[in-house]
C-alpha cells in the first residue's frame, strides 16, 4: 500500500473526514505568486501557498466537496481564532503545539516524525501541519477561557447520556444470519453444508441474502436473514468478538446454537462518541408450548396478551421459567441470538426444544448494565466538550461578523 493509501485510509477512518476539513484550506492560480494575499482577515494575509498546502492535505484525505471554496473558509477561521488568542494572551505554546502534534499522529498510529516525513513525500510542509495544530490548540485555550466557567454539567444529565448510549442512537450494528437446525443424523450434513456457506458467501451481501431465504430457519429468513441495526452492547459478547474484526460483507465461520449451527454477517457498524455501558446480564422468560413450529398461533396469542414479562404471573402461572440476571456469558447460544435483536417486553417465537416438537417462547424483560471504570467522568467530559463547541461557534459567528474580510480580485 502507498505512503498516501495508507495515510488516508488512517486518517479518514480515525478522524472523520468531516472534523478535518473544517480546518483546512484553495488552489492558488497560475497568475498569482505563491505568496501574494488570496485574501486578507483584519489586515493579516492567507496566501496562495498555504492555501495549496491545505488543499494538498485535503485531497490526501479523500475530502469531499467543494474543496478550493471549503479550504478557504476554513483559513480564514482560523486567522480569527489565531488573530483572538493573540489579543487575549492565549496562543498555543510551544509545549502544546508539540503535544497537539503527536497526539494528532499518534491517531494514525505515527509517531510526529513519521507523520511529517508521509507529509512531506505528499508534498505537504511541516509548517503547514504546524500551523493547522497551533490553530486549533489556541481556539481551544480561548474557548476554555470564555466559556468553560459557564458549563455545569449535572448527574442527571449524565444519566441521560447513558441512557441515549443504550438505545438505537448509540453504536449499533448491523448483520444478518442464517440458521440450519441440527440432529444427530443430519450433523455432518449440515457441517458440510453451513461450511461451504461461509467460504463461498464471504464479501457477498446478496448472495448471502438469497442463501437465508432457502437455507435458513430462522425467522430473519423471509428478510434475507438481515437482523437491522441493533445496539452493540446488546450482542452476546461471544459473537461480538466474531463480527466486529469483520469487514463489511465478512461472513463468520460457523457458529454452534444448541440444536442448530449458524453463520453471521456483518453489514454495518456505526460508532458513537459517547462511552457505552456494557450489558452484563439479562432477564429473560421462558415458554414450552406443545407442537413445534406448528404453535405458532399459540404463541402469538399468548404474545398478544403480555404488555411486560411480569403479567406471565397472570396469564400463565406456573406455566413459565423466569430466568433472573443472568450473566450474559452464561445464556444459551441461541437464545443469545434471540435476545439481541429484542427490546425490553419483546418476544421470540422463533425456537424449538425437544427434537423440533416444542416451541420456546422467549420473552426478554430487562438488561443490567455497568459502565466500564472512570465512564461517569468520560460522559461529563464529552458533555462538556459538546457545550462548549456550541459556545465556539457561535462566538466564532460573531468574530466572522465583525471581521474585515477582502478577497484578491
Amino acid at each position: 500500500m502507498t505512503i498516501r493509501a495508507s495515510l488516508t485510509k488512517r486518517l479518514s477512518r480515525l478522524f472523520g473526514l468531516a472534523a478535518l476539513t473544517c480546518a483546512l484550506s484553495l488552489p492558488a492560480t497560475a497568475q498569482q505568486s505563491p505568496f501574494a494575499a488570496a485574501v486578507t482577515v483584519n489586515g493579516r494575509a492567507v496566501t496562495y501557498y498555504e492555501i495549496d498546502q491545505r488543499v494538498a492535505f485535503m485531497q490526501l484525505l479523500n475530502a469531499p466537496g467543494n474543496l478550493p471554496e471549503r479550504a478557504r473558509e476554513a483559513l480564514i477561521d482560523e486567522r480569527l481564532q489565531r488573530q483572538v488568542g493573540d489579543r487575549l494572551g492565549l496562543t498555543a505554546t510551544p509545549d502544546q503545539i508539540a503535544d497537539g502534534m503527536e497526539e494528532f499522529a499518534a491517531r494514525a498510529d505515527m509517531d510526529t516524525e513519521a507523520f511529517i516525513r508521509a507529509l512531506a513525500d505528499e508534498g505537504i510542509s511541516a509548517q503547514t501541519f504546524r500551523d493547522f495544530v497551533a490553530a486549533g490548540q489556541t481556539w481551544r485555550n480561548v474557548v476554555r477561557d470564555r466559556f468553560g466557567g459557564r458549563i455545569t454539567i449535572t448527574e442527571d444529565e449524565i444519566d441521560r447520556a447513558l441512557t441515549l448510549a443504550t438505545s438505537p442512537d448509540g453504536a449499533q450494528i448491523n448483520f444478518a444470519e442464517l440458521v440450519i437446525p441440527v440432529t444427530p443424523q443430519t450433523a455432518e450434513e449440515v457441517r458440510l453444508r453451513i461450511t461451504q456457506l461461509s467460504e463461498t458467501l464471504d464479501g457477498s451481501i446478496g448472495g448471502f441474502s438469497a442463501a437465508a431465504r432457502e437455507f435458513s430457519a430462522a425467522g430473519s429468513a423471509r428478510n434475507g436473514g438481515g437482523i437491522g441495526w441493533r445496539p452493540l452492547s446488546a450482542i452476546p459478547p461471544q459473537l461480538r468478538t466474531i463480527l466486529l474484526p469483520l469487514p463489511i460483507g465478512g461472513v463468520t465461520e460457523p457458529v454452534p446454537l444448541g440444536n442448530a449451527v449458524a453463520i453471521f454477517q456483518l453489514r454495518g457498524l456505526e460508532e458513537s462518541d459517547f462511552v457505552t455501558p456494557d450489558i452484563t446480564a439479562v432477564t429473560y422468560a421462558e415458554v414450552l408450548i406443545p407442537g413445534g413450529q406448528a404453535a405458532q398461533a399459540e404463541a402469538a396469542a399468548l404474545r398478544d396478551e403480555l404488555d411486560t414479562c411480569n403479567d406471565l404471573y397472570g396469564v400463565r402461572p406456573g406455566g413459565f421459567t423466569l430466568n433472573e440476571d443472568v450473566p450474559v456469558g452464561q445464556v444459551p447460544g441461541d437464545i443469545a441470538v434471540e435476545l439481541a435483536r429484542l427490546d425490553a417486553n419483546e418476544v421470540s417465537m422463533s425456537l424449538t426444544r425437544a427434537g423440533g416438537s416444542q416451541l420456546l417462547f422467549v420473552m426478554l424483560c430487562s438488561r443490567a448494565t455497568e459502565l466500564p471504570e472512570g465512564g461517569r467522568d468520560q460522559v461529563r467530559e464529552q458533555l462538556f466538550q459538546q457545550r462548549i463547541g456550541g459556545y465556539a461557534n457561535g462566538y466564532l459567528a460573531e468574530l466572522r461578523a465583525d471581521a474585515i474580510i477582502d478577497a484578491t480580485p
